[in-house]
C-alpha cells in the first residue's frame, strides 16, 4: 500500500482499542445526534462478527429487542463510537456466528467463558 495512505489511515486510529471477541456480551456507546443535540445511547448484546483490518475494520452486534432482533454494524475507530464495554466472555468455536439469527431464546444464548 502506499506510504501516503499508510500515514493518513494511522492518523485516524484510535489510541486505545478495546479487547473483544466474537461471542462476547458488549456495551457498546455510540454517539447519537438529534437535530442540533448529541446524546449517547448504549447498544447491548452479542458479536456476531467482527472484520477487515486497520481504519476499516467493524464489528456486529446483535440483541433481541421486544421479541425482534437486532443488528448494528460500527466501524471500530469511528468517533462516534464512544467505548465497547466488555460484559462478559462467550465461549465459541466458529469466526462468525451467522446461526444465531435463526436461534430464539435460550437457543441464542452463547456459554460463558470460564477462565
Amino acid at each position: 500500500m502506499n506510504e501516503i495512505i499508510k500515514n493518513i489511515e494511522a492518523e485516524q486510529l484510535k489510541k486505545e482499542v478495546p479487547q473483544f471477541n466474537v461471542g462476547d456480551t458488549v456495551r457498546v456507546h455510540a454517539l447519537i445526534k438529534e437535530g442540533n443535540r448529541e446524546r449517547i445511547q448504549i447498544f447491548e448484546g452479542t458479536v456476531l462478527k467482527k472484520q477487515g483490518g486497520s481504519t476499516r475494520e467493524t464489528f456486529t452486534v446483535r440483541k433481541a429487542s421486544n421479541g425482534v432482533g437486532v443488528e448494528k454494524t460500527w466501524p471500530l475507530h469511528s468517533p462516534h463510537v464512544k467505548e465497547v464495554e466488555v460484559i462478559r466472555r462467550g465461549k465459541v468455536r466458529r469466526a462468525k456466528l451467522n446461526y444465531l439469527r435463526d436461534r430464539v431464546g435460550k437457543a441464542a444464548k452463547v456459554k460463558e467463558l470460564v477462565r
